[in-house]
């Protein structure tokens, strides 16, 4: 995979650098050369007759013009490996791109310098030789364990699978990193991340990996808060993070810049959609805080899905309402399945999404916006404070109440979805899903969109505006605090998607009238609430895009929905009745109905 990234990408820029070489026409007796691109020449003729001879024949008197296709051409000896006259790293590329530019802007040159040249060092500055950054990911209590492995039996001894599968995942970043360039693997991703030793493993285990200490990569490695109570302490890791010697070598080397990553899904499946906001952003506003005291450079990486129960909805509403010091020009977040295709199937599409999130990204920055997100969360702080203790008590009361798991997954195509070849890990942890705890996020929050209820993103908000009962204040936030504002708008979407008949379908599958009712009962309720609070009589009522495209598309779905419930209710019902090969047929309609 790396090997075809940087051949496709080392290709693109010399077909590239070919095209700025050729159109720079400029003669030397009228745009003179500077001595230092008369060196870079000479460099090139002393490395390859043959390449300058060429150039020469091509350019005889226009010199810039001569060297960029000397340049060219050593890209294309990159990618076939030509040790003689191949760059040996993007960077070396670059230095001689800015000779080029500088000799032209010392010429008077200007628009060429500045245009068409500056577009490539843009470009390599951009993508390099690798085109894209490789991330690996692995739980925490993964290292630790192979950690124990390994100092029960030593690092060359008969070890686990998971042990030497570990082990071989740094040996990999270790040999992309000789052979592709350091950037194109240097992050290393650490789920649950719950104390500094769990980072402190990952550097422990990428030295035990190698023999010899000038092999072992150089990595930065990102700490991934994702459950509620890591959330609540992810300031404390960060502090002891700080103590370990490896981590201090690493932000020397990068000028004091460290990533960290949060989780949305976790949070939201454990404690509700919206205590899980408020957590998230009460988090980011610690963390901010807390690299501004230790002069850190901070880059978060939001790990957001497209559903709104998993941080979903319009990317660059959700920067704008990040507090202060988070963002700092910097945003990175997830994009993955279908939002990958919505977002960047269409190139019109893609470049207005890219547009507006780095728009949003910029302006997050100025300090009106600070100001805003600042005073707002301030001023709305017992508000949340409420809405947080109200809401958390409704959801858990659903979630706790007995046999709620196993109800779940009878009223949701949860093992159906399990079937499908569409996710890098498995639905449930263990053959069942007896309990949450066995139960992934992505599947809990799918599960419940199948269902056209979409539980995961609202339920429990209805309960606590209704303890609240303060419309006033609930309209003033929503018109003042942009974090409110996102979130209220992202539910009333999640409603629209929302269809009680079809609902009713799947939860009279489960035998339990007293957990239908919670959940029909919160759904009406949030409902009633978000759309006083948005001032419409029915969801996106006055979003003019949006809506009308919700609505059109509602008969379509509603007929997959209602197929989909009856499918799987002849599985419920009479699954021990059917024949392997008709249980088989209501399976494949079941999973081409989700897709």
């Amino acid at each position: 995979v790396a090997a075809k990234f940087s051949s496709h990408m080392v290709a693109t820029l010399a077909h590239k650098c070919m095209r700025v070489g050729r159109n720079l026409t400029l003669q030397a007796g009228y745009t003179e050369p500077s001595e230092e691109l008369l060196n870079l020449w000479n460099h090139q003729v002393e490395m390859s007759e043959v390449l300058t001879s060429r150039a020469r024949d091509i350019s005889a008197s226009e010199p810039q013009r001569a060297v960029m296709i000397v340049m060219a051409s050593r890209l294309e000896a990159t990618v076939s490996r030509n040790a003689d006259t191949m760059y040996r790293s993007a960077e070396e590329f670059l230095a001689d791109l800015r000779v080029v530019q500088r000799s032209l802007a010392k010429a008077g040159a200007v628009r060429a310098a500045y245009g068409p040249v500056q577009t490539l060092i843009w470009q390599v500055e951009t993508f390099g030789f690798h085109m894209v950054e490789m991330e690996f990911r692995q739980h925490s209590v993964v290292h630790a364990r192979a950690l124990a492995d390994i100092r029960e039996h030593g690092v060359n001894g008969d070890l686990q699978p998971m042990t030497r599968e570990v082990l071989d995942t740094f040996r990999a970043i270790g040999s992309i990193q000789r052979r592709y360039g350091k950037k194109m693997a240097h992050r290393y991703i650490i789920s649950f991340t719950k104390s500094a030793q769990h980072v402190a493993d990952v550097f422990e285990l990428a030295h035990l990996s190698f023999a010899h200490e000038e092999d072992v990569p150089e990595l930065d490695v990102i700490p991934l808060f994702e459950q509620l109570e890591d959330l609540e302490g992810c300031v404390d890791v960060l502090d002891q993070m700080l103590t370990l010697p490896v981590v201090q070598k690493r932000l020397a080397q990068t000028n004091r810049r460290m990533e960290v990553m949060l989780g949305y899904s976790d949070s939201s499946k454990d404690a509700g959609p919206t205590t899980a906001m408020l957590a998230l952003h009460s988090a980011q506003e610690r963390i901010a805080k807390w690299a501004e005291k230790n002069d850190i450079d901070l880059v978060l990486m939001h790990g957001r899905g497209g559903a709104v129960g998993r941080g979903g909805g319009p990317a660059n509403k959700a920067v704008l309402a990040q507090p202060k010091g988070s963002v700092n020009c910097f945003f990175k977040l997830t994009e993955q399945g279908e939002v990958i295709f919505a977002r960047y199937g269409d190139p019109t599409l893609a470049r207005r999404h890219v547009e507006s999130v780095a728009g949003a990204t910029l302006l997050q920055s100025a300090p009106s916006i600070e100001w805003v997100n600042t005073e707002s969360t301030a001023k709305y702080a017992d508000m949340a404070a409420a809405l947080d203790k109200y809401s958390r008590e409704r959801y858990l009361d659903l979630l706790n109440t007995e046999g709620f798991a196993e109800w779940f997954s009878t009223v949701t195509p949860l093992t159906e979805i399990g079937l499908m070849p569409i996710g890098s890990r498995p639905a449930k942890r263990g053959l069942g899903a007896k309990s949450l705890d066995d139960l992934r996020t992505i599947p809990w929050i799918f599960s419940w969109s199948q269902a056209r209820i979409n539980l995961a993103a609202w339920y429990g908000l209805g309960t606590a505006c209704e303890r609240l009962g303060d419309l006033d204040k609930l309209r003033r936030a929503y018109a003042e605090w942009p974090l409110f504002t996102t979130f209220i708008d992202n539910i009333e979407m999640s409603i629209s998607k929302t269809d009680e008949r079809i609902g009713k379908l799947y939860l009279q599958m489960g035998g339990r009238e007293d957990l239908s009712s919670k959940v029909l009962d919160e759904m009406e309720l949030t409902r009633k609430w978000v759309l006083a609070i948005v001032g419409d009589e029915w969801p996106l009522q006055n979003r003019r895009v949006l809506g009308p495209v919700i609505r059109m598309r509602l008969p379509f779905v509603n007929v997959l929905s209602v197929t989909q419930a009856q499918a799987l209710k002849t599985l419920r019902t009479k699954g021990d009745k059917l024949t392997p090969e008709e249980r088989e047929r209501f399976i494949y309609l079941i999973l081409c109905t989700v897709s």
